[in-house]
């Protein structure tokens, strides 16, 4: 069984990293069961295991917050929707490649409930929409902005942290960070792609889409490229 958690008040960081490491705690000791956690947090910039100092290009804008988690810097902050994924991969097939696939993929689904058509990348991180309603880059392809990004952990193999989705975050707060070290691409929102979706709707489109992607995680692999 997996909780579903709603956080209805934006959640300070370090509260919600001692929230993850006491229910990794409890779900490695068989005490407690899965969980999804939806939340929000106050403006701050968060620092993965793989973070430059260099793509911190206004430290004193936001709070800075060593993450833990894989990857570099990112923001989170209100109008985003964050999705801290607890599950537990000893009983899910220990395998990291399929379990970041399926995060991928769950994001890629609820994003196709807004008929928005969501894409991973070779050598990018998180999830990527193409933008023909924006002017062509220099060697004449279509613009890509990041919509999505994920950032894992694993603890005696219980996953934690997870996904964060731009449904209506202030875009310039990304303006002190390089996001994800990548400094070619944007930053995009659902409803800067225009479409009036809040947060409710992109918690139903995640609940919605959660059993399909993680029910079977060996023959749902199977199947992924």
């Amino acid at each position: 069984m997996v909780e579903w958690i709603m956080a209805h008040a934006p959640v300070g960081y370090a509260e919600a990293l001692e929230f993850m490491e006491d229910r990794v705690a409890q779900i490695a000791a068989g005490r407690a069961d899965e969980a999804v956690w939806l939340l929000e947090h106050p403006p701050l910039y968060t620092a993965g295991t793989s973070a430059r100092p260099e793509d911190l290009t206004d430290p004193d804008r936001f709070p800075v917050f060593e993450a833990g988690r894989g990857g570099q810097y990112t923001y989170h902050g209100p109008g985003q929707r964050v999705a801290y994924v607890m599950l537990d991969l000893n009983r899910r097939g220990r395998d990291v490649r399929c379990f970041v696939r399926q995060l991928e993929a769950w994001v890629i689904a609820a994003l196709a409930q807004f008929n928005v058509t969501g894409e991973i990348r070779e050598g990018r991180v998180g999830v990527w929409v193409t933008r023909p309603d924006r002017p062509l880059n220099p060697d004449g392809t279509l613009r890509e902005d990041k919509i999505a990004a994920i950032g894992v952990k694993l603890r005696r193999w219980i996953s934690f942290h997870g996904i964060s989705i731009n449904v209506e975050p202030d875009l310039s707060h990304f303006e002190g960070i390089v996001p994800c070290g990548i400094r070619e691409h944007g930053v995009t929102s659902l409803v800067d792609l225009g479409l009036p979706v809040t947060m409710t709707d992109l918690d139903a489109a995640l609940i919605s889409q959660f059993g399909e992607i993680f029910g079977d995680l060996h023959e749902k692999c199977a199947a992924m490229p």
